[in-house]
């Protein structure tokens, strides 16, 4: 894997994989694209959803829509990593609440490199919701 990032104006950075391209923006009041640290964030959100979903379809569960969302703490000195990160799980369809514990659990304790890569540093925990309920048995 190689990527790289350029300098582009002002406070303004574009990372370029190959394949792909992100604007960041380290000062929020030019809001050219999300700061470097919110990137990782955004990351694990996206990393964790590609596994649920997939286990979640592979267990034949019905589900229509999932939004992960995350609210962080971090250090107050310098580094400033990530101490606390609360992930919600907002997962639409019948889904059975086991096999969304089960999909949740796998994604943060096996395959989720981003959450093993932040778990270092920052207690990861997460709550799962069901907005449409559970399907009858």
């Amino acid at each position: 894997m190689n990527v790289y990032s350029d300098w582009k104006h002002d406070s303004t950075y574009e990372a370029v994989s190959e394949s792909n391209k992100i604007v960041f923006d380290t000062d929020s009041a030019h809001a050219h694209g999300a700061s470097p640290v919110q990137a990782v964030l955004m990351a694990l959100c996206a990393c964790t959803s590609v596994d649920v979903v997939s286990i979640l379809k592979k267990k034949r569960q019905e589900i229509t829509g999932l939004r992960v969302s995350a609210e962080a703490e971090r250090a107050p000195d310098p580094p400033q990593v990530f101490t606390k990160i609360l992930l919600t799980y907002t997962i639409h369809g019948k889904v059975d609440r086991k096999a969304a514990e089960d999909a949740v659990s796998l994604s943060k304790n096996k395959y989720c490199s981003v959450s093993k890569m932040l778990e270092c540093k920052a207690e990861i925990g997460y709550e799962i919701v069901l907005p449409d309920g559970e399907p009858e048995a």
